[in-house]
């Protein structure tokens, strides 16, 4: 599947709140289906679950929830790793690690039109992702950030506009340390949008987060043409 989404791509990621003992009835569990309800409302155009310690069945149903939630509008959902429950539960694709399956076989196993997107953390792993069929890839991470330490030194936005500019057309997402005040040197760069968890984490500041980031990237885009 194309990423054929407006730019600048907002890209929401679970925070991972939730624990083998979350269930539907947890507050954690519909924190997150209301969060997820802002960012369709605010017109972020992805929103990846990424609940690692929820049992299979539990994503399951937090899955069908956030899917019904975003149905009808143009946001799409993504399931971090596990693409047989993202098929199962309807959403429209899966985000890969770097521990996870590559893009081609995901691709081959659940069709074109199953959106990929892949966590890189270098060019070389950016373009590998692109080869393998990926519909994207989430670059970094661009600044310091006590989350992506084990990933190494940041990249920086240098990095960011030469691997952007090597795998052009290919969508790369900025990740890592983003506040909105460094979300104008991600798309200036050449990204194609930008990714985060805190970024995107008070339901009640993301449309106007949403308006801000527009105009950012409508901004950025005359300056690169």
């Amino acid at each position: 599947m194309t990423l054929n989404l407006p730019r600048p791509i907002l890209y929401l990621i679970t925070r991972g709140a939730t624990s083998e003992a979350t269930t539907p009835d947890s507050k954690e569990f519909r924190e997150i289906v209301l969060q997820a309800s802002a960012a369709v409302t605010a017109g972020i155009q992805l929103i990846q679950i990424r609940e690692k310690q929820l049992t299979a069945g539990v994503l399951f149903e937090l899955a069908r929830a956030i899917v019904a939630v975003a149905r009808g509008s143009s946001t799409r959902v993504l399931i971090n790793d596990r693409a047989d429950i993202a098929a199962s539960a309807g959403a429209d694709g899966v985000h890969l690690t770097t521990t996870s399956l590559t893009p081609d076989v995901i691709r081959k196993t659940f069709g074109a039109r199953f959106l990929i997107g892949a966590s890189t953390h270098s060019l070389g792993e950016a373009r590998d992702s692109f080869r393998q069929g990926a519909d994207f890839a989430v670059f970094g991470p661009i600044f310091r950030t006590p989350s992506k330490a084990k990933y190494g030194p940041p990249l920086g936005t240098e990095e960011l506009k030469d691997a952007a500019r090597k795998l052009a057309p290919f969508p790369l997402i900025a990740i890592g340390g983003l506040s909105p005040g460094r979300v104008n040197d991600c798309l200036r760069a050449g990204a194609a949008g930008v990714a985060g968890i805190t970024l995107f984490s008070k339901p009640e500041d993301l449309a106007m987060m949403v308006e801000k980031m527009r105009a950012l990237g409508a901004s950025s885009l005359d300056c690169n043409r």
